[in-house]
């Protein structure tokens, strides 16, 4: 399946949602939202900054898909036209 990243930032609820249930707790309450849409987590992190949370999710199709290095390596060597533009 297709590696997604998704951020999210936590409002005050959430914040109390973590406070009350911890880090764990609120993991699992995820993991659950998230397969409701076909999805899988593979990791979640909490952070310090702009951003409260980091997932990474397998999806079901490449609509936004996470790409590895070597796949953009391989996409930066296809031509993406036939012939220039105006020939």
């Amino acid at each position: 399946m297709p590696k997604y990243l998704a951020q999210a930032n936590y409002a005050s609820d959430g914040v109390k949602g973590i406070l009350k249930e911890g880090g764990s707790g609120r993991h699992t309450a995820v993991e659950k939202l998230i397969e409701l849409v076909g999805t899988k987590v593979e990791a979640l992190y909490y952070a310090f900054g702009n951003t409260d949370l980091y997932i990474i999710v397998d999806g079901p199709d490449n609509v936004t898909v996470l790409l590895t290095p070597e796949e953009i390596d391989a996409a930066t060597k296809k031509s993406l036209l036939d012939r220039p533009p105006g020939q």
